[in-house]
C-alpha cells in the first residue's frame, strides 16, 4: 500500500468514525426528549382525567334538586 491511500483511509475512517459518534450522541439525546414527553403527557392525561371528575361532581351537584331550594330559600 502506497503512502497516499494510507492517508487516505486514515482520513475517510476518522471521518467516517466522526459521523457515525454524531449520529449516536443525537439519536441518545432524541431518546431522552421523547421520554421527558412521554412523562409530560402522561402527567397531562392524569390532570385531564381529575379535573374531568371534578367538573362531573360539580354538574351533579347543581343539577341536583336540593341546591336549586337551597338557592331558593337563601335568596328569600
Amino acid at each position: 500500500m502506497s503512502g497516499t491511500t494510507m492517508v487516505f483511509l486514515i482520513v475517510l475512517i476518522s471521518v467516517g468514525g466522526g459521523i457515525l459518534s454524531e449520529m449516536y450522541k443525537r439519536r441518545l439525546e432524541y431518546k431522552k426528549l421523547d421520554s421527558q414527553s412521554q412523562k409530560e403527557r402522561d402527567q397531562l392525561h392524569a390532570e385531564l382525567d381529575a379535573l374531568k371528575s371534578r367538573v362531573a361532581i360539580l354538574e351533579q351537584i347543581v343539577t341536583d334538586e336540593g341546591y336549586q331550594v337551597k338557592k331558593d330559600i337563601n335568596s328569600l
